[in-house]
Parts: structure tokens; C-alpha cells; sequence
């Protein structure tokens, strides 16, 4: 394979709401979502197809919000959907302004702003090499992001699907707190399931198992990361089927 030849011609990257802002900070950060879009671009310039889950986090995650406000969960759930599209159509913006044909699809239905998620619509946008972002999860309450972006990634055919994170991949404890945690490169999804290992939602983990789509973990914040899984360097930890490699 050449330096500058996909690994995966076709991916699904889940990018949280925290992406979009300063570590610890609220909302969307200008400079922030405008490194993400530049290493899109980058992606994008490589003739690949890109479909990208956001998150809302940023502004709000309705688990936690029900918690702390007498709302109820399905509420709470909603409007993080909406949350997700503030974020969707803000990297809309910034990648057009970059050249970078860019179309949203919504599983909740916002038509001002936004296309309603078609399956073969989203299909024909990255046949045409638009990136489709994909906002407002699954656009049913007590499902998460992480959920809706295995669920797209079956429902597109994605080679993988990438999980960008704040760290540099799935560790043995929580790097933060334990300074002797193990950054693994390699697990089976199995591993992730009976060792509980943070890397996404286990029913996440589990769909990508059944439709084998390897999951790559890494670090958004280190500038070109996105690029360096794309062409299959050794970034963050990817899990699989066991002795995989490659795309699936």
C-alpha cells in the first residue's frame, strides 16, 4: 500500500461534543471545529468517503440532565438530539467555507436546517464524495450517540468505524488517575465486552461485532490522527476480530 492510499475507502468517524470546545468548557469553540474541518478536508482530499457522527455533549447530555432538572429522560434525550445538530450544522459551515461539499441528515426532523436521514440519500452524498454529517443520534430517546454511530456505520457499509476521543486510545484504567494504565493497540471486541473496557456503549461494541466493522479509538486533538487511521498507520487502539488487520 502506498503512503498516500486508504486504508478504509469508506468510514464512519463519532465525534463527541467535547470535540467541538476547550477541554472542560461549554458550547462550540471557533478554532476548535476549525482543526476538525481542516482534518476532514485532508480526508476528504484523499477521494474517501466520510460520514461523521456528532455528539452534544458540548452543550448537553440528557442522561445527566435528568438527573440534575426535574425533566424526564425522553425530554432531556431530545434535546441533546437537537444539541447534535447545533453541532452538525456548524462543521456544515465551516467545511463548505473550505471548499468541502458537506450535506447534514437529521434523524430528527429540523427542515430549515437540515435533510431528514434517508439511507440511500446519505448513500448517494458519499457515492458524490460529500461528507455527510449525521445529527440527532438515532432520533429516539435512551439511545446514545455511540449507538446511533454503529447503526449508521451497518446501515452505510463503512470499512470501519473511527472513534475519536480526548485520549490516545482504550487504556486498562483511566489514564487520568493511574499512571501505570496500558495503552492497548489491539483488542477483540470480546475483550472490550468481558473486560467492560470503556470504548464505546457495549451494545455499540456488539453490532459492529455482528456486522464486523473494526472500531478505531485515538486521540482527536493531536492534529492529522484522523488521517494517519485512514491510511493505516498505528494510531490509538482498533478492535476486531481476532489476528485482523487491514480493513474488514
Amino acid at each position: 500500500m502506498s503512503q498516500s492510499q486508504p486504508a478504509y475507502p469508506r468510514v464512519l468517524l463519532k465525534i463527541s461534543g467535547e470535540g467541538f470546545c476547550q477541554r472542560g468548557e461549554f458550547g462550540i469553540d471557533g478554532d476548535e471545529i476549525e482543526k476538525i474541518a481542516l482534518q476532514l478536508k485532508a480526508v476528504a482530499d484523499l477521494g474517501v468517503e466520510l460520514a461523521v457522527v456528532v455528539g452534544g455533549g458540548n452543550f448537553l447530555r440528557g442522561r445527566t440532565f435528568t438527573k440534575k432538572a426535574h425533566i424526564h429522560r425522553a425530554t432531556a434525550d431530545y434535546m441533546g438530539m437537537l444539541a447534535t445538530i447545533l453541532n452538525a450544522v456548524s462543521l456544515q459551515d465551516t467545511l463548505e467555507k473550505m471548499g468541502v461539499p458537506t450535506r447534514v441528515c437529521s434523524a430528527v426532523h429540523v427542515e430549515a436546517m437540515c435533510e431528514p436521514f434517508i439511507r440511500r440519500r446519505a448513500l448517494r452524498h458519499l457515492e458524490k464524495k460529500r461528507i455527510v454529517v449525521l445529527a440527532g443520534g438515532t432520533g429516539n430517546p435512551f439511545f446514545t450517540t455511540d449507538t446511533c454511530a454503529a447503526l449508521r456505520a451497518s446501515e452505510l457499509g463503512v470499512n470501519a468505524l473511527l472513534k475519536a476521543t480526548n485520549v490516545d486510545g482504550v487504556y486498562s484504567a483511566d489514564p487520568k488517575t493511574d499512571p501505570d494504565a496500558e495503552l492497548f493497540e489491539r483488542l477483540t471486541y470480546q475483550d472490550v465486552i468481558e473486560r467492560n473496557l470503556q470504548v464505546m456503549d457495549l451494545s455499540a461494541v456488539d453490532l459492529c461485532r455482528n456486522q464486523d466493522i473494526p472500531i478505531v479509538v485515538f486521540n482527536l486533538k493531536k492534529e492529522g490522527n484522523i488521517e494517519r487511521v485512514i491510511l493505516g498507520r498505528p494510531v490509538g487502539t482498533t478492535v476486531g476480530k481476532a489476528h485482523k488487520t487491514g480493513a474488514n
